[in-house]
């Protein structure tokens, strides 16, 4: 769709949107009227501006169904974000938004080149969390064979995807490399007995090398997908067969980048958090949500012929960023490193502490591949002083490292745990 048709879409939906909210839930209403705007104040999408933020502390404010526009017959299912850090943020779906969010997950798959004549082995966890069921919803719709497999239990998996001939594969990127080494374990060879094709990886960060590291491993090519529970779940943005960003259903979801600290617009091309306003969600759209994530945009036409604005890989998130010394540091830059330095696995841990009376310290565990284990003390050590270096030279702070031995650092079957912050934990 020519961009200025989709804008005018767009601007329909929104004023929509808006005069749904501002009927409908008091915290809109009185968020609105405080911002001074009226849903007929909305002329051209610059408007969009205008609009009041929403955080996630809103949602949980407003726990559980605070922010719905229908009534609560009208919802024919409920999911929830994981809620670590509090109460969960809930996900409310119409029958109308199901339709949409199969629809946008078909996109995902449509992009990635999945047709009626693939088989989904689906190892997304299925539950309140969005991934596994909106995969299988995207699947179901393009026609392709769904195998709801969902996490755990990875040595039938392996079974699975070899006696059912897979082809595409579909789960978090960190669990994607434990399906890997666990088909090493049992001695199946992925290029000879595996029939994958693509990988479909999302709900976690994940580096350009960690995409090398899946597909060498896996035999397949890998595709970047994003989404979130307030949004609709998966299905938000994801790549096409150029990996050249990831293309945002926009006639669904707005975006925007703005500085965090100042609320301001980002250009197109700059790194910003990503603001997501939903313009057909019918049980709880959502004005102007900040996603936390740092981006970047742009709305140059891609060479695979699609017209939405693309959003670049997650660069980190703007409330993971460690402060260690003074220094700003992100997990996704560490991770960028340790996929750089030969004879290291991706498995890596990063854990930060304050001794008493000290300064903060920063350590990163990364395993040794078996090759570099079994080279001896020296050649780990050695490895252990490059990573010490690299670390130090693009973090601006000399971290500790340790290299350890293959299989020691806990493996994750949904989103990897990365981080451990002492100083969180109060020890």
């Amino acid at each position: 769709m020519p961009r200025a048709e989709l804008e005018q879409l767009q601007l329909g939906r929104l004023r929509t949107t808006v005069e749904l909210v501002c009927n409908q839930v008091p915290f809109y209403r009185q968020a609105l009227d405080a911002a001074g705007v009226r849903p007929q104040d909305l002329r051209s999408l610059h408007d969009l501006q205008r609009l009041p933020l929403t955080t996630k502390q809103d949602l949980r404010a407003n726990y559980p169904f605070g922010l719905l526009t229908v009534p609560l017959d009208a919802i024919v299912r409920l999911h929830a974000s994981s809620g670590t850090t509090g109460k969960p943020t809930v996900g409310p779906y119409t029958a109308r938004d199901l339709a949409n969010w199969g629809e946008v997950m078909a996109r995902v798959y449509a992009a990635a080149g999945v047709t009626g004549q693939d088989i989904v082995h689906n190892a997304y966890g299925y539950g309140l969390f969005t991934g596994g069921l909106g995969f299988h919803l995207g699947a179901e719709r393009v026609g392709a064979a769904i195998v709801p497999a969902s996490g755990g239990l990875s040595k039938r998996q392996v079974m699975l995807m070899e006696d059912f001939g897979a082809t595409v594969l579909t789960c978090t990127p960190s669990y994607s490399l434990v399906l890997a080494e666990t088909a090493q374990e049992l001695g199946v060879d992925i290029r000879t007995r595996l029939r994958l094709r693509a990988g479909i990886f999302g709900a976690e960060p994940w580096t350009e090398a960690m995409r090398q590291e899946i597909e060498a491993k896996l035999n397949l090519e890998a595709f970047d997908t994003f989404g979130l529970t307030e949004m609709i779940g998966p299905g938000v943005a994801s790549e096409c067969i150029r990996h050249d960003g990831m293309h945002i259903a926009e006639d669904h979801f707005l975006p925007e980048a703005i500085d965090p600290d100042s609320g301001a617009p980002v250009p197109d091309g700059e790194v910003g958090e990503l603001v997501f306003t939903t313009i057909t969600r019918e049980g709880q759209p959502l004005l102007r949500y900040r996603t936390r994530d740092r981006i970047r945009l742009t709305r140059e036409p891609c060479a695979c012929g699609r017209t939405m604005a693309r959003m670049s890989k997650v660069l980190g998130r703007t409330d993971d960023m460690l402060i260690i010394r003074g220094v700003n540091v992100y997990p996704f830059n560490i991770e960028s490193v340790v996929l750089k330095v030969p004879g290291l696995e991706p498995h890596y841990l990063i854990l930060v502490d304050r001794p008493k009376d000290q300064l903060d310290e920063l350590e990163v565990w990364v395993e040794a591949s078996a090759e570099l284990w079994q080279r001896g003390e020296y050649q780990v050590r050695e490895t252990e002083q490059k990573l010490h270096k690299d670390l130090a030279d693009t973090l601006g702070i000399a971290p500790r490292v340790r290299v350890r031995e293959p299989h020691s650092i806990q493996r994750s079957e949904g989103k990897a745990r990365r981080i451990i912050d002492k100083r969180e934990l109060g020890s």
